[in-house]
């Protein structure tokens, strides 16, 4: 008898792990400050200050838009939902850990569903409907334009402040911010995630040169070199997400001990 030797995992694009890189850095950076401001090295309001604000929704919207972009491809190459649920499981997991974490180090406002936590829930609603083709573009509007909707509806019934309560505010339809850490709800961000499958699934239909894997990386030498880090982080971006901070705040932890 003979035995189906084990088929290869498919190679990473490092199209889309740049595109995570570039997040990772960027939210190296906004984190960096964030901690800076935390350790009174700086006075920045990072809670109402545009400037950081719109950063923070930035950073958000490329992280879940990638996320989409890779259920689109993996998605296209067939893969078992015991696989997806492998990696949805590692989210899920450290999505606890965040919770744990924070409120170690704050109590009164540590984090309960922030980016890992609404990115458990979002993966699985995308992978549950990837089938819905140019759908995928109509319920990711819906998603973002049911945040406004939500606004009219709490100015003009007084009823629905019940959302705001925290057994609920996750779905996102709230009218004032839960005071935590971060937060990631459903509402709107679960549209930026399928307009990343939504637009995956075109590219891959219409635009499969875009995902071409090409020798060495990206582009001429130049970009192949400067790709080159990014991919290796958008590898390993979960992993690096969970030890960034802790690195950073201990870093900064030491600095205050030595001074």
């Amino acid at each position: 008898m003979t035995s189906t030797p084990p088929v290869a995992p498919a190679p990473r694009l490092d199209s889309v792990d740049v595109l995570r890189g570039v997040a990772i850095v960027w939210m190296t950076v906004y984190h960096f400050c964030f901690d800076l401001n935390h350790f009174g090295y700086l006075q920045q309001n990072f809670y109402a200050d545009p400037f950081w604000t719109w950063q923070r929704s930035a950073i958000v919207s490329l992280f879940l838009f990638t996320a989409g972009l890779g259920q689109a491809i993996a998605v296209h190459r067939g893969q078992s939902w015991p696989r997806f649920w492998r990696r949805w499981a590692q989210v899920a997991g450290c999505a606890l850990l965040v919770s744990a974490g924070s409120y170690w180090m704050y109590p009164q406002s540590f984090i309960y569903f922030g980016v890992l936590h609404g990115m458990a829930v979002m993966l699985l609603l995308v992978r549950l409907t990837a089938g819905w083709g140019g759908w995928l573009w109509a319920l990711g509007a819906a998603a973002i334009a049911m945040q406004f909707i939500a606004a009219y509806t709490h100015s003009a019934w007084a009823g629905a402040e019940f959302l705001n309560q925290n057994w609920l505010n996750w779905l996102g339809l709230i009218s004032r911010k839960p005071v935590t850490e971060d937060y990631v709800p459903l509402i709107p961000w679960l549209g930026v995630m399928w307009w990343g499958m939504a637009a995956g699934s075109w590219a891959l239909r219409q635009r499969p040169q875009w995902f071409r894997q090409t020798p060495g990386g990206l582009g001429g030498n130049g970009a192949r070199a400067a790709s080159r880090p990014l991919a290796w982080l958008g590898r390993w971006s979960l992993s690096y997400y969970m030890l960034h901070q802790p690195v950073l705040i201990g870093l900064f932890m030491a600095l205050a001990a030595l001074k």
